[in-house]
């Protein structure tokens, strides 16, 4: 490529001249090509040392003028055919103008004008993003594409000078971070290493630091491990590799691709060596971390931060710490944990001004809400730029948003894609649909709890009294602190929660910890229209809601009846079609039904909203992912603050055992309800690590009896009865009973266990435990967890199909990596169909992934016993198109293996019925066939009669269906006079004779040969162009080739005595049935045809006679081919059939009856239109080719499929290449 021109002091300095002119100089790098010695292998580890470029652009053109020792470097290239194409240019178009100069220094600054112009030219059709990046950097990017066989869809995200320990050496390189892949390379002394990890495939990432390895980090994947040490910044470096895996966990998760954030803003200058990538992942980092801290909504972007003070009334001082502005928010966190944290809402923001300056208050900031309070900041290094930024989130926030109901049809952009439309418009003369949900009902006004406490007395006891003043307590803390989302949060506002919150204000503050107060106030009428819209659809997940309606909390008496009912129905409905990605999951039910005792409906729908897409991440999908995740989290932390509990409780199962309830239903369905909800209280305000720490605690409490247990059962015994006598002794509300306290043992009652006092020790002894901790914890788990569930659907797909396949649970296995491998490429290089079509989690584990035709084309070049060559590509379409029975151009795993196991595994008769299907429909398409007719010479030269007037293709598969219309029609008239019989007998059958029915209906049908539909002669012709290429790479390639010509020959002129009876019968079917007898009676009086064997075989013997002429424009070799048959072998094979032909007469006369009888004669071009009177049947197909042992012994022959899956293997670089490399380099490939 033209790259920008540089002084080369030193031309000769490693480099040899290959080619010179008064003014340029082609040279190649020493160690490049043919030879190199010592030297080449000391310059080629310099260059992937250092970093040259010259280790992916060997070539390269200097520029020079008389005898000037300076040099410019015009141009570089990685081949030699590249770089001789410059230096054309250059001699053709340079050379003649650069002679008439008469100034050295003249010439230098034009060819340098020149060669800036040619790029500046190049950069204009360069995507904006390239731009950004710097370019040395895009010569990394190139250099990773070209090392490593990368397309251009592949981006690099950042590069690395490490070294990569091959065994114990260490080996200097590059290792490279892409959006997909984590790759290195070393060039040392001839010695090359390189290595390509998909992240799909990474099920461990740790740093550490050993004796072995100095601090490295360790890549693990199923079937090895990688260290990479001696890294600048390995902290940085790590973070990355995190941050990419995590990606590609997602993308195994929720089939998602990665796809760069366009809206980031520009940087004011270019940063060296990072790559606009590594910004947006940056960003997306600082935003998860932002979103995460203060609750907020997943569409919210973090604009920037910056330090400061905030001037605290409650404490009468300034508090150092963050403020963060995004797009909707501005939030402060201090330096000191927990000792101030707020969030403004810009909507809730009505003046933002400067302050005066002063000594004291440098640079404050005042920022009032329209609740009358005001928030002063101060010490704001950049104060009238943070005014501009927030003036102009201000304009774009819509005033008053809780006033515009016209709000409601903006959702959320970070909800789910599939949102619910507008409501219909009625028509005239059309009712209003029924209303599911409306501001009047009781639920949508207050939460269970209140409307069925109403009723009952007032109790002035010491339980109401205590309530009562922690009332007070909380409206203290609001008076002090402030009321609604601009409240300060600090220490104290923890520990108010963890004395309880009282039950009258336990709604609104759910609301306000969890950040579902903000959403629902962005979004007024959104639940109203989700209910009307989602309701009365029938759909799995509405199924599912419905079973367990009244499994909800059945002992609570707000649940037993239709009110509760109703409610819980509506906010679960309306989820599920919110987010169908997540749909109804078990456990659901039971956290919305708590919800829905304090909360109003759209309440209770936000926070589970918050719950299920924010506080709980992937806890509710179908395989409950996130609990599984945190799971993995509890069994480490028991095992680094319990490790003696921890390795006894591995031994007996239990951990995996009782965690994932407790995680799902946050102790609700473990726990007395009233002790239960007051960690409820504790998780909106802390979030997951609250039920760490009292899981810890628990199992703490119980340590001495559960280290005496001996099996599982005993354990979950003393842990269940534990958690029952858990009791709030504070709670004002009626005792509901608890369903597993049946667990006691009958003897004494075990004591009762205060619920603050278990959350109080859970703060002493485990409250050490932090959320950025949690969140390291749940990467490694997450890669653990998910690449575990893609384990056992590996295993589930092999099991469920190993019975149908004959290849062995190994192969099966290979198989599904290679073509999982496939689908996942797609996801990230693009295809003819999104991911998200590809694959659908609801569906069977065998069923989930799919390609499409492209895909499979490249497993097929690579994998397919078959090598067709140039006609490949052709086959492989045929063969999908066959394979894919719903036509929705994808095929999943159960239909590859299909295809394959019939080439591998199946017989000479399995294998040549499965070749024969692949030209017919739909395997074969209409305009493939009509090219057919010019490939008739490569096989015949002898002119056959033809008939010129013959349909076409598609008029044949209209006869077919047509004459199949009439047999249906006729069968259906037969069965409308046995109707009333029918009706007698479907009173006495009874249900077992439907069942069998049913099930004879469900068996699969086994297809016989007699099943498969005649050939006509244009998919004849394309069979025998397919054979003709399969055999070209065959070592027996001539022998095949004659007896395939003997074959074809043969079975043309079959197909031409098969025309001829045809003609015969068709001719008979039309007269009158009588007519027909007395001239058959005829024939067989007067002897000129004996049978309808002897009628065939006479045929035969014209046909032979008519084609033993050898053709005027053939060859003398296919003059042999065609006339090598002698008159036995012709005669013998036709007899063969005879039986055969003579049976289906009546379905020829029948099928091709209005066809027209063929026109005799030898007038006829090659080359004319095909005649659609001629066809033959697969089982002549297979007696014909059983004649010839060369074509019996080349499909009886057995192939390995295991060689072929290790080239695929090997060859997962070259694919890569796939976007670039034509069908036929792929085909040569994998040979």
């Amino acid at each position: 490529m033209w790259i920008t021109p540089e002084e080369v002091l030193l031309a000769n300095a490693l480099w040899v001249s290959e080619r010179a002119n008064p003014f340029f100089i082609l040279q190649r790098r020493k160690g490049h090509g043919r030879g190199g010695g010592i030297t080449g292998l000391l310059v080629g580890t310099l260059d992937v040392v250092l970093d040259s470029s010259a280790r992916v652009a060997p070539y390269r053109i200097l520029h020079q003028t008389g005898d000037s020792q300076l040099f410019w470097s015009i141009a570089c290239g990685s081949s030699r055919k590249e770089i001789t194409e410059h230096w054309e240019w250059l001699e053709t178009n340079l050379l003649q103008t650069l002679s008439i100069f008469d100034n050295d220094d003249d010439i230098t600054t034009f060819v340098k004008g020149k060669i800036q112009g040619i790029i500046a030219e190049e950069n204009k059709s360069r995507q904006a993003q390239e731009d950004e990046d710097c370019g040395k950097f895009r010569e990394a990017e190139l250099k990773m594409r070209k090392l490593f066989g990368m397309p251009e869809e592949e981006k690099l995200v950042n590069y690395y000078s490490c070294s990569y320990w091959k065994g114990r050496v260490p080996r200097q390189g590059w290792l490279y971070l892409s959006v997909n892949h984590l790759c290195f390379y070393s060039f040392l002394l001839g010695k090359e290493v390189t290595l390509v990890v998909q992240w799909t495939d990474v099920t461990q990432l740790d740093k550490n630091a050993t004796l072995v390895f100095p601090e490295s980090v360790r890549v693990s994947t199923r079937d090895t491990e990688h260290y990479f040490s001696m890294f600048l910044n390995i902290n940085d470096t790590f973070k990355l590799m995190e941050q990419l895996a995590n990606i590609a966990m997602r993308q195994l998760l929720d089939n998602e691709g990665f796809a760069a954030d366009r809206s980031l803003p520009k940087p004011c200058k270019t940063l060296k060596n990072v790559s606009a990538l590594k910004r947006d992942l940056d960003a997306r980092a600082k935003n998860e971390r932002y979103r995460a801290l203060f609750r907020l909504t997943q569409d919210e972007r973090l604009d920037g931060h910056t330090d400061c003070t905030l001037w605290t009334p409650f404490a009468k001082m300034h508090v150092v710490g963050q403020m963060f502005v995004s797009n909707n928010y501005i939030c402060f966190a201090s330096r000191e944990e927990d000792l101030c944290q707020l969030i403004i809402p810009l909507r809730e923001v009505s003046i933002v001004e400067k302050a005066d300056s002063s000594s004291v208050l440098p640079s404050p900031l005042s920022i009032s809400t329209k609740n009358k309070m005001t928030f002063l900041f101060a010490n704001l290094k950049d104060r009238d730029f943070l005014v501009q930024r927030i003036s102009d989130f201000l304009q774009r926030t819509p005033d008053r948003l809780c006033g515009f109901a016209g709000q409601s049809e903006t959702p959320s952009p970070s909800t789910p894609t599939s949102l619910p439309p507008t409501p219909p418009v009625l028509g005239a003369g059309e009712l209003p649909p029924i209303q599911h949900y409306s501001p009047s009902l009781p639920t949508a006004k207050q939460g269970l709890l209140s409307i069925y406490q109403k009723d009952q007395p007032e109790d002035l006891g010491p339980k109401a009294t205590k309530e009562k003043m922690k009332e007070e307590s909380w409206n203290i803390h609001f008076f002090e602190f402030g009321r609604g989302v601009c409240m300060y949060r600090t220490s104290k506002t923890r520990d108010l929660v963890l004395k309880g919150i009282p039950e009258s204000l336990r709604g609104e503050l759910w609301l306000l910890f969890s950040g579902a107060q903000n959403e629902m106030a962005t979004h007024p009428g959104y639940y109203a229209e989700l209910v009307e819209t989602a309701m009365g659809k029938c759909t799995l997940a509405t199924e599912e809601i419905e079973r367990d309606l009244h499994r909800s909390m059945p002992e609570h008496h707000a649940f037993q009846n239709e009110m509760g009912i109703a409610a819980l129905r509506r906010v679960l409905t309306a989820y599920a079609y919110r987010n169908p990605g997540i749909g109804y999951c078990q456990a659901m039910n039971i956290v919305t039904s708590v919800l829905l005792l304090y909360c109003t409906e759209e309440e209770a729908f936000w926070l589970l909203v918050a719950l299920c897409e924010r506080m709980l991440p992937d806890y509710y999908n179908t395989r409950v992912v996130g609990a599984l995740v945190d799971q993995g989290v509890f069994e480490e932390l028991t095992r680094e603050c319990l490790p003696l509990l921890y390795e006894h409780m591995q031994d007996l199962g239990v951990i995996s055992t009782i965690s994932l309830s407790w995680f799902l239903t946050l102790f609700l369905s473990v726990m007395p309800f009233d002790s239960a909800v007051l960690l409820v209280d504790c998780f909106f305000y802390e979030g997951i690590k609250v039920i760490f720490q009292v899981s810890l605690a628990v199992l703490h409490a119980n340590m001495e009896q559960l280290l005496a247990c001996t099996d599982e059962g005993e354990a979950m015994t003393i842990l269940g009865r534990y958690l029952d006598n858990v009791v709030n002794k504070q709670t004002v509300s009626t005792p509901i009973p608890h369903l597993h306290a049946l667990l006691t043992s009958g003897d004494e009652p075990p004591p009762e266990i205060d619920a603050f006092e278990l959350i109080k020790t859970s703060y002493e002894k485990f409250g050490s435990l932090r959320a950025d901790v949690i969140e390291q914890m749940r990467f490694k788990q997450r890669l653990k967890v998910i690449q575990s569930l893609e384990d056992t659907a590996k295993r589930s797909v092999v099991r469920a199909i190993m019975t149908e396949s004959a290849f062995t649970i190994e192969e099966l296995e290979e198989l599904y990596v290679l073509f999982k491998a496939k689908h996942i490429m797609s996801c990230y290089w693009g295809a003819s169909s999104s991911a998200a079509e590809r694959h659908d989690p609801s569906l069977p584990y065998l069923e989930q992934y799919r390609i499409d035709c492209g895909q499979f084309g490249q497993l097929f070049a690579t994998m397919a016993p078959w090598s067709c060559g140039m006609h490949t590509a052709m086959l492989s379409t045929r063969l999908f198109r066959l394979l894919d029975v719903n036509k929705d151009s994808l095929i999943n795993f159960k239909e590859f293996v299909t295809g394959l196991s019939g080439m591998y595994h199946g017989d000479m008769t399995e294998k040549l019925k499965l070749l024969y299907k692949l030209h017919l429909p739909p395997a074969l398409c209409p305009e493939e066939a009509e090219s057919a007719l010019e490939a008739t010479q490569f096989f015949t030269d002898d002119d056959t009669p033809q008939d010129p007037s013959s349909l076409s293709h598609l008029d044949f598969l209209v006869q077919e269906v047509a004459s199949g219309d009439e047999v249906k029609e006729a069968k259906e008239a037969g069965e409308a006079g046995e109707e009333t019989e029918e009706k007698k007998e479907e009173k006495v059958k009874d249900y077992k004779y439907y069942l069998r029915m049913w099930a004879k209906e469900k068996e699969p049908k086994k297809e016989t040969i007699k099943d498969l539909p005649r050939m006509n002669q244009e998919q004849f012709i394309e069979l025998c162009k397919t054979l003709y290429n399969m055999f070209s790479e065959d070592p027996l390639e001539q022998e095949l080739y004659h007896a395939i010509a003997t074959v074809a020959s043969l079975l043309l002129r079959i197909g031409e005595v098969g025309k001829k009876f045809t003609n015969n019968g068709s001719k008979k079917s039309e007269l009158q049935a009588p007519a027909a007898e007395e001239a058959v009676e005829k024939d067989d009086s007067s002897g000129e045809a004996g049978s309808g064997q002897s009628l065939v075989s006479k045929a035969l013997a014209e046909a032979q006679l008519e084609n033993t002429t050898p053709p005027a424009n053939g060859s003398d070799e296919e003059a042999k081919d065609d006339t090598s048959i002698s008159s036995y072998s012709v005669v013998s094979a036709g007899s063969l059939q005879c039986e055969d032909i003579a049976d289906d007469t009546v379905l020829i006369g029948s099928a091709s009856g209005g066809m027209g009888g063929a026109v005799g004669g030898n007038d006829c071009r090659r080359g004319s239109a095909p005649d659609g009177d001629w066809s033959i049947s697969f089982e002549q197909v297979l007696a014909s080719l059983l004649t010839e042992p060369a074509l019996v012994n080349y499909f009886e022959k057995k192939h390995d499929i295991k060689s072929k899956m290790a080239a695929c293997r090997s060859q997962r670089a070259v694919e890569r290449q796939i976007s670039s490399s034509s069908d036929h380099e792929l085909a040569q490939l994998s040979t």
